[in-house]
């Protein structure tokens, strides 16, 4: 009995080197190919008002010269106009749509 215990001990060792010594075969490796980088986001974000247009127009004082090109709006773009009479009740900063 103590010979078939030290067999299996034996036995059970040896496999344990086997697999430590053991080394898999590499073949071909493929080349390492480089990942794309993904395109600009260029979702344009749905902002008006009177200091979205001034920082995409370029010249933010050109905003209140009445005799500016048309590239930087008109006032009744940056106005909050009462429904009912037509007069202007506000200046709109930021507007966000949804």
């Amino acid at each position: 009995m103590k010979y078939i215990y030290l067999i299996a001990l034996m036995l059970a060792g040896s496999t344990l080197a086997y697999g430590q010594t053991y080394h898999s075969p590499i073949g071909k490796q493929q080349p390492v190919r480089a990942i794309a980088t993904p395109p600009p986001v260029t979702e344009r974000v749905n902002t008006d008002g009177a200091v979205p247009r001034g920082i995409r127009g370029g010249n933010p004082l050109q905003m209140l010269n009445p005799l500016a090109p048309a590239r930087y709006g008109t006032s009744a773009q940056g106005v909050i106009l009462e429904p009912y009479t037509g007069k202007w009740n506000g200046i709109k900063l930021f507007e966000i749509f949804w």
